[in-house]
């Protein structure tokens, strides 16, 4: 049986930018089936903690904006399951007002805290982990991160050095010794070779009691600033309070704002086949490829001695491709995207250069 105490808190509100063209400041990412699976991001992630929470105890927290695409893409879900942000403020506001949003509602709340454009291949193993979370965060005043093994020394992830201390729930969970920033090649190679540390997810799980605490010892003005709305929340003056202070709000992410600075933080080695599908790149390394190492999704591609690309098309046309090597193509039915996959950061300048044209329509 589901604990009735398991809330899922689901962060929906980031643009997305570097998987533009398809990614665009009207439909992000997480509302987008960039996998070709038939379910979106959102939708894949609210299905995977269905298992974990009571569908009632599922909350959203996206901008503004982006109200009518959940409630499009996940129709069960009442408004008042949906959080709305009225600016991006990072993560750290985001969490703290869904924190007081539960509180009103079961202050003995376990909390597990995730993005909703992870890509997550291994579902049960998946749900085991988090399982061992909550024990761990039910335990005492435990924050608790789940680390993933790493598999290659890669400079896109921040880092999890753990070590081992007796008592834990489970021989997976560890005692988290520090965060380690993203790392450059010969770094994370010694990383990777130490064997003690692991990749940080951003996937959080605490108990409501001992999130508001941090909150309160390391993000005071912040956690003084929602509890001003407590008694309001859940009530028809919610949404008025939250619009008027959250851009008052320091813009600042759990990590550095919590997580870096606590000592009672735990993290669970993981295995389940994950990616925070950042990026084009980190897309490709997850899909399957035919025998000249091309990654397509999408329908009418016709490939002729190419070989590593990530194609992706959404418009029907045809694609005819030949010669390229390592590339990143995107069709959609304004843009056509062909980018080199090693320059793929500056997909952030294209976007940047398509917002100056024809009032931004293209980004």
């Amino acid at each position: 049986m589901i604990d009735k105490h398991h809330y899922c808190v689901i962060m929906a509100g980031g643009i997305g930018s570097r998987f533009w063209p398809m990614s665009r400041s009207s439909r992000p990412k997480q509302f987008l089936d960039v996998l070709g699976m038939g379910r979106t991001m959102l939708q894949q992630t609210y299905d995977r903690f269905l298992a974990l929470c009571p569908p009632e105890n599922i909350l959203v927290v996206t901008n503004a904006g982006y109200k009518h695409l959940v409630k499009e893409q996940l129709p069960a879900m009442t408004d008042a399951q949906i959080l709305l942000e009225p600016a991006r403020r990072n993560t750290a506001p985001c969490i703290a007002y869904a924190n007081h949003r539960i509180a009103a509602l079961d202050p003995d709340a376990l909390i597990v805290v995730a993005s909703s454009d992870h890509l997550v291949l291994k579902e049960a193993e998946f749900h085991a982990t988090v399982l061992n979370a909550f024990m761990q965060a039910a335990k005492g005043d435990h924050l608790v991160t789940l680390g993933i093994v790493p598999t290659r020394p890669d400079t896109g992830y921040g880092y999890l050095q753990w070590t081992d201390e007796p008592g834990t729930v489970h021989p997976s969970v560890k005692r988290l010794k520090t965060f380690r920033e993203k790392p450059d090649h010969a770094t994370a190679e010694s990383f990777l070779k130490s064997g003690d540390f692991l990749w940080n997810s951003g996937i959080f799980i605490w108990s409501l009691k001992s999130i508001t605490k941090a909150f309160a010892e390391h993000l005071p003005q912040m956690e003084a600033q929602f509890a001003a709305g407590d008694g309001l929340y859940g009530t028809s003056k919610e949404q008025a309070f939250i619009d008027g202070m959250y851009t008052q709000c320091e813009n600042i992410s759990i990590d550095y704002g919590v997580m870096e600075k606590v000592k009672n933080v735990y993290t669970v080695q993981s295995d389940f086949a994950w990616s925070d599908l950042g990026t084009w790149g980190s897309l490709y390394t997850h899909l399957p490829k035919d025998d000249k190492g091309n990654a397509v999704v999408g329908d009418n591609v016709k490939l002729h001695d190419s070989s590593g690309n990530m194609i992706r098309t959404e418009d029907g046309r045809l694609v005819v491709l030949q010669g390229l090597e390592n590339c990143i193509v995107v069709s959609t039915p304004d843009v056509l995207l062909v980018c080199r996959q090693r320059d793929e950061q500056q997909i952030k300048q294209f976007v940047t250069d398509a917002a100056a044209l024809d009032g931004g329509k293209y980004v």
